[in-house]
């Protein structure tokens, strides 16, 4: 027993001690640390074993001839096993018998059994929708259906319930006669002892019965007579056969002696067929006479009779099938004493001939009015009189299609013949719930209609639904089957397919053979699992690997063993390879030409035979030098064929100035008819020419650019005094600011809340790195923002670690150095400060174009984003400093305009790039940005203190050269509290 299941080891027997488990109330009771008594021993314990005393021998099963013997005998030594619990049916066992296989069962086994199975197929016939099928149930000896449920435990013969077991009788026998009814009509009962399984065959003597024919008696054992069908004397049965003329040639049989098979010679009616029919295919014999014969006709031979007519007209004889003939022939229909009136009949002949026709082959005349002969449709004909019979009707009326659904006009006959078909494809759902009904013009499609939606209104309820036989699916399911070898046969139906009626009867066993179930068995029965190890040897020679046995479909474990194998390439031998692998690599490209004579092939190691050019044509690109450029070919592999250089090269290229400062990327485009970029060269601009200046600076001042060293220091004297007290902190949040210069994607980076100190060091860092910062939120959550503005370029090129070192050690506070004036660009524009809100574009034009006019300069208008208005007069470039002076001249009146009609706050001159950028503006101060920013607009390297506060928001300014406004000095008191004023700064 393993975990209160048996273990069969391939055997449907098993030495292990049976038991019943919980499927019987008499068990022993368990006691732990004790072993388990089986009940068999627990109601006839057996005394103790001596050491020298024998083990009592096992019974074997019974060999008796009959089922009745071998089930008492089994059953009575133990041996005979409940084919549901598979454990021992014992003598004091509640059993129950089929009546069908004869197997005896546990009746608590065969009930819980005939319950589960009822309650399954009820609880699928639910889930489908479908009525519940009748309680019925399968036996597990026959697999045969049973109506009745086992209720009572009965005696062999059923006459006695609950029978209790005496000495000396077959167990589960109530001792009585068995007296039960025997197979057949035989009038003996079963005369033994009541028994188990079917009663033996009768050995009494039958009653007297005639034979078939009754002409003779006899009595014959019970078991020979054939009660139902009774017997065969053998002698000729001789009676009247129903012809009433010939007796019956058959010896004694059963049943009526059937038709008269004598052939008798026969002759047709019209006289003209001779042969010989069975007695039974003859027809009435009459009598026909013609020309003089007579004969007796017996059957119709089919023909046409053709028989002339009494006028003698070779074109008049008679048209009927074969027929009895009369001794004078049959009158002429076209005789004139017979036709009378036109075709019709509505008009007289005499009426239409002058003369009364001769004789009948005189032709009938027709009338000019209409037939009038009623159709079958019920229409009258609207032909003119005429022969024969009347062609179909040719009436317009509404004809319905089959569905119903379309009425159309035709003609009458088409209607009557067959009902037309309208386009419409009929959607109602088949019996089988799968498949739809899909034929055009479907005649039931309105009737499902109404069903489906009868069933969606009466939804939950258990109503029948009738299906139209139109809407029967006939398809076959072909669904597979649970087995997985079959298919279902039956008719296409809702819910799951029933099981599979095939059985296996031959022996299914494992890979090995050494596990093995024995038949019958169901179909797809997968093979048993097998405990034993696998016998297959490996196929590389090496020693097996222990595994369980497993099927032939699932391949052992690959061999684990390490072995030096080529690669597929063959060019190395691998060390340490599985040896389960059958192919390994070396990773090294194949490296042998192709086909095509140029290329080598580019694939990892390979094997022989499988380089690019195998299956297809080299698609390597060419690679060989064009000759209208110095760019290799680009098209697919053309060898041996030459480049065609007709499209233009999309190589990249680079042009540059005549300085070689400037350098651009381009395509080539170069090709057979044009030379493409090659040829282009750039303009040098004002940074070539600063260059051009610089070198001839140094080569008079005798500098060597290579090994001058640069000095700079792109930190205010702030920003370094900061780093030199707190490096840490100030390393850390440089870090943070480069990674923000280096992001093109980020706009803005907010600091974490922070103290005075701290923030005034990164608004100092941000002027220098040329970004805009401020202070925002209240003490103690006030934080640093920052935002790239149109004057950031990048992050200073040295660290502040490296300026550091760098830096004298006294720096000398100085004021910086006036900037050249003949560096300032021309002004051409003017700046309009604060704006009146909601002010126009086309409000500034209308006011202010005249002006401009007046001056002949044309006015460009256009809003920065801090809100002022730009102002940009538009001139030719040799108009520069010409426009520079007119605009400076009509400063005044422009802005004595603009604020007599308040349009702004003030006006102002400024210089504009050409993207909106202010480069220069009038009004800015002599107070300049320091570090980076004052480096990248060309400033010297001199420095001051910071005159305004560190938090306020600069203005948004680009990298060029400012003029700077002549002030005068501001002396400033000192400072006593540092710390306090730096505060106050951060908190501005």
């Amino acid at each position: 027993m393993v975990n209160g299941q048996r273990v069969f080891g391939g055997q449907l027997t098993s030495t292990a001690p049976p038991s019943e488990g919980s499927l019987a109330g008499d068990a022993p009771e368990f006691v732990p640390g004790q072993p388990v008594v089986s009940r068999a021993r627990a109601h006839h314990p057996h005394p103790p074993r001596t050491q020298n005393q024998p083990r009592p021998r096992r019974m074997s099963k019974s060999q008796a001839p009959d089922i009745a013997t071998r089930t008492h005998e089994d059953i009575t030594n133990g041996q005979y096993e409940c084919a549901i619990c598979t454990n021992e049916v014992l003598p004091n066992s509640r059993v129950w018998s089929c009546k069908t296989c004869w197997a005896v069962l546990h009746l608590s086994c065969v009930k819980r059994w005939s319950k589960n199975e009822v309650s399954t197929h009820q609880q699928r016939a639910t889930e489908n929708g479908e009525l519940p099928p009748p309680r019925q149930w399968r036996c597990p000896g026959c697999n045969l259906p049973k109506d009745d449920l086992p209720n009572n435990y009965t005696c062999w013969c059923m006459k006695e319930i609950d029978p209790h077991s005496v000495a000396g009788l077959p167990p589960h026998s109530c001792g009585q006669t068995c007296s039960k009814p025997r197979v057949g009509h035989c009038p003996h009962p079963c005369e033994l002892i009541c028994h188990a399984g079917p009663c033996p065959p009768c050995g009494h003597m039958g009653p007297s019965m005639s034979c078939f024919c009754g002409k003779e008696m006899g009595s014959r054992r019970c078991l020979e007579t054939n009660y139902e069908s009774g017997w065969s004397c053998g002698h000729i049965c001789g009676d009247l056969l129903p012809c009433g003329e010939h007796e019956c040639q058959q010896s004694c049989h059963e049943g009526l002696c059937g038709s008269c098979d004598v052939l008798i010679d026969s002759r047709c009616y019209c006289g003209r067929v001779e042969k010989s029919l069975p007695c039974s295919e003859r027809d009435d014999e009459r009598e026909s006479e013609a020309d003089g014969k007579t004969w007796i006709g017996s059957f119709d031979c089919g023909a046409e009779c053709r028989r002339l007519f009494d006028c003698g007209n070779p074109n008049h004889f008679c048209q009927k099938a074969c027929h009895v003939q009369e001794a004078q022939p049959a009158h002429c229909p076209f005789s004139p004493d017979v036709v009378t009136h036109c075709p019709c009949g509505k008009t007289a002949l005499d009426v239409l001939l002058s003369e009364p026709r001769i004789d009948c082959s005189a032709p009938i005349p027709h009338c000019q009015e209409k037939c009038q002969k009623l159709l079958p449709c019920g229409h009258l004909c609207q032909q003119i009189c005429h022969n024969g019979d009347c062609r179909p009707c040719l009436e317009t009326i509404a004809i319905t299609c089959r569905c119903g659904r379309t009425t159309s006009n035709s003609v009458c006959h088409q209607g009557t013949e067959e009902p037309p078909s309208c386009a419409r494809v009929c959607r109602a759902t088949l019996n089988c719930g799968r498949h739809e009904c899909g034929e055009r013009c479907c005649p039931r499609e309105k009737k499902a209609s109404e069903r489906q939606a009868s069933k969606r209104k009466h939804r939950g309820m258990a109503a029948e639904e009738n299906i139209e036989p139109e809407h029967i699916c006939l398809r076959v399911c072909g669904r597979p089957l649970k087995c997985g070898n079959h298919t279902c046969q039956s008719l296409c139906h809702k819910g799951p397919c029933s099981s599979c009626l095939e059985a296996v009867f031959e022996e299914i066993g494992c890979a090995c053979g050494r596990t093995v179930l024995q038949p019958p068995q169901p179909c797809g029965t997968q093979p048993p699992p097998c405990n034993f190890e696998c016998t297959r040897r490996p196929t590389c020679g090496h020693q097996k690997i222990k595994h369980q046995c497993h099927e032939d479909a699932e391949p052992c474990p690959p061999c684990p063993y390490l072995v030096e194998k080529p690669c597929s390439c063959g060019k190395r031998a691998l060390k340490n390879q599985p040896c389960w692998r059958n192919e390994v690599s070396c990773g090294l490209p194949c490296g042998k030409k192709l086909k095509c004579g140029i290329h080598f092939c580019q694939k990892s190691c390979h094997r022989p035979g499988q380089c690019e050019d195998a299956t297809s044509p080299c698609n390597q690109p060419c690679g060989r030098k064009k000759t209208v450029c110095e760019h290799s070919c680009s098209d697919p592999c053309h060898a041996p064929y030459p480049c065609k250089e007709a499209n233009p090269c999309q190589a990249k290229t680079f042009i540059t100035c005549e300085c070689q400062n400037q350098k651009q990327a381009v395509k080539c485009l170069a090709y057979k008819t044009s030379p493409g970029n090659r040829t282009k060269t750039l303009d040098c601009n004002d940074e070539c020419l600063k260059l051009q200046r610089n070198a001839k600076l140094a080569a008079a001042l005798n500098i060597d650019p290579a090994t001058h060293t640069n000095d700079h220091i792109p930190y205010s004297s702030t920003t370094l005094s900061f780093f030199s007290e707190n490096q840490k902190f100030a390393q850390t949040y440089e870090r943070e600011f480069r990674v923000f210069g280096a992001d093109l994607n980020e706009k803005r980076l907010r600091f974490k809340p922070m103290q005075a100190p701290q923030r005034a060091f990164l608004h100092s860092l941000a002027e220098d790195f040329g970004l805009d910062s401020e202070s925002q939120d209240p003490e103690p959550h006030r934080h640093v923002c920052i935002f790239k503005t149109p004057r950031f370029v990048s992050a200073p090129m040295k660290t502040l670690t490296q300026c550091a070192k760098i830096r004298p050690v006294s720096t000398v506070i100085e004021s910086a150095s006036k900037p050249l004036v003949a560096n300032a660009e021309p002004w051409n524009g003017f700046l309009v400060r604060e704006p009146r809100f909601g002010l126009t574009i086309d409000e500034l034009y209308v006011d202010l174009k005249p002006e401009f006019i007046a001056a002949g300069l044309e006015l460009e208008i256009s809003f920065l984003p801090s809100g002022d208005v730009v102002l940009r007069a538009l001139g030719t470039r040799s108009w520069t400093q010409k426009v520079d002076q007119v605009l400076v001249s009509m400063k005044g009146a422009v802005s004595k305009r603009v604020l007599g009609l308040k349009l702004a706050e003030g006006l102002g001159l400024c210089t504009v790039d050409g993207s909106g950028n202010v480069l220069r503006r009038e009004d800015e101060g002599t107070s300049e940005s320091e570090g980076w920013s004052q480096v990248a607009k060309g400033a010297s390297a001199s420095r001051r203190v910071q005159e305004v506060g560190i938090g306020v928001k600069s203005s948004f300014t680009v990298l060029g050269m400012k003029k700077e406004k002549k002030e005068k000095k501001v002396v400033e008191d000192a400072v006593e509290d540092w710390e306090k004023e730096v505060e106050g700064w951060g908190d501005a």
